[in-house]
């Protein structure tokens, strides 16, 4: 795969003078080079945004419909292409990968469908002389960044709502996995959007990149990663006022209460624990399982891991591949290894994989005896460890759920359909499911606490693309 990427700005794919590596997190080894953008760029994708969006907005919905529809077509005919390169950049098995490339096409439909259910209401004059009702109309020039560990859902989820609502937008792949977004965009200019609508750009060099949230011309700046990146972007954006919608980090509760059918709780969490590698924001981490069945549950999710086989693409059984960086296995692996000098117990993995050396494969991990004042708990870990907490009637288990800065995703598994509301009632997180893990993009995604604001998918991800404007007329004098 040595193809010359291009970015996207302002109706032109573009090169630069400068490159960064991109790594195969599979092999260790330089997959390809993206283009690391210049001063210059920034200020032409800004500018080509802005009179983009005037034209965008400006076209009817019928109209950006068809350009919609043809890019989501023309994705579907490049699917093998697209799919192969984000399986090199991220490690990916090929159903993860798909998947991924599968909520970008749901993102693009989804979006232009809701864009036309969008209501502008009419509010009631107490005394009958005007007719007031609320009008919606495109925001303006979305800013958007992207996580690495699922680049194009990530796309969609911004790229959807975006051209749906009649917006231009400048997306920032991670720099870790850029080359399947920009290989998306090289597709965009085919189709002939109006120039400055849609601009993909990468960089390596965020002091290049700032003046893409300090700009007056950016009137959103939304984004998915870690709270602490989140935090830094908006202080760097609060230059002028702007609309902000960031999904930020997340340290999961699981509840598995006495009650529970605990096959099919360690199976649903075993399962979403070590998809992509343990590298997804709603992961399981913190999982709170009553003692009277925490020696069953910790049994079955051991089998059901050991199940489990190292590998990426197309290769056979139930895959976990590896982690993006060697950077990132060795901090997690340094917590597994302070957890078990703390007391935990290793039920399964631990350490890297003898059988692949190469790349950055770690083997998928379940601690037990695992203490709330371990950091493998406190802190969010964005990897293939597991960690189980007995709990016992006599804690306040959703209190403990709640000890957490973060409040992005959380599980309950009971059959008292009682206290499973209770529970997601108390818990305070953006999503609760109970008894199942479900995600879809009808439905709204997004935290609470430091787990960022704001909505990815759903209408509520939709209305934050409009602006809610008042009009009055006088009808009656």
């Amino acid at each position: 795969m040595n193809a010359e990427y291009k970015m996207l700005i302002n109706g032109e794919l573009v090169s630069s003078n400068k490159t960064f590596a991109v790594l195969n997190p599979a092999t260790g080894k330089v997959l390809g080079h993206a283009p690391d953008m210049d001063p210059e760029q920034v200020t032409a994708a800004l500018e080509g945004a802005e009179a983009g969006f005037d034209v965008w907005s400006k076209m009817s919905l019928n109209e950006r419909e068809a350009l919609i529809m043809d890019y989501s077509a023309l994705l579907q005919q490049n699917k093998d292409k697209i799919v192969d390169l984000l399986i090199a950049e991220t490690g990916k098995p090929l159903d993860n990968a798909e998947y991924d490339f599968g909520m970008l096409i749901d993102c693009l439909k989804f979006f232009i469908e809701e864009a036309k259910r969008i209501e502008q209401p009419v509010i009631v004059d107490p005394d009958g002389r005007f007719h007031h009702y609320i009008q919606r109309q495109s925001l303006g020039v979305v800013v958007g960044y992207l996580a690495w560990n699922f680049p194009l859902l990530n796309l969609g989820y911004k790229l959807g709502p975006s051209l749906a609502s009649g917006c231009s937008a400048i997306i920032k792949p991670s720099q870790v996995t850029p080359l399947a977004t920009l290989l998306c965009a090289e597709l965009a200019h085919q189709i002939g959007f109006p120039a400055g609508v849609i601009n993909v750009i990468s960089s390596d060099n965020y002091e290049v990149t700032n003046p893409l949230l300090t700009s007056k011309i950016t009137s959103m700046f939304t984004m998915i990663g870690s709270t602490a990146s989140g935090v830094k972007c908006m202080q760097t954006a609060c230059t002028s006022v702007k609309h902000f919608s960031v999904e930020l980090g997340g340290n999961a509760p699981v509840i598995v209460y006495d009650d529970a059918d605990v096959t099919k709780a360690a199976h649903n969490i075993v399962d979403l624990k070590y998809a992509n590698s343990g590298q997804v924001c709603v992961s399981p981490n913190r999982c709170f399982v009553h003692e009277s069945v925490y020696a069953e549950f910790v049994a079955t999710a051991k089998a059901h891991a050991q199940g489990l086989t190292l590998g990426v693409g197309r290769a056979e059984g139930r895959l976990m591949g590896p982690l993006s960086s060697e950077k990132e296995r060795s901090s997690i692996l340094a917590r597994v290894n302070a957890a078990v000098e703390s007391g935990a117990n290793v039920v399964l993995g631990g350490g890297i994989p003898e059988s692949h050396p190469d790349g950055f494969f770690m083997q998928p991990t379940i601690l037990s005896n695992v203490d709330l004042d371990m950091e493998i708990v406190s802190d969010e870990i964005f990897g293939p460890v597991l960690a189980v907490i007995p709990f016992s009637d006599k804690d306040d288990i959703i209190a403990l759920a709640n000890d957490c800065d973060y409040g992005l995703s959380a599980y309950v598994y009971t059959t008292n359909l009682k206290r499973g509301l209770q529970a997601a009632s108390g818990i305070q997180a953006g999503s609760v499911c109970v008894n199942e893990v479900h995600y879809s993009v009808q439905l709204p995604h997004g935290g609470l606490k430091q787990s960022g604001v704001g909505k990815d998918c759903s209408k509520y991800s939709m209305s934050e693309y409009f602006t809610n404007k008042r009009v009055s007329i006088l009808v009656n004098d």
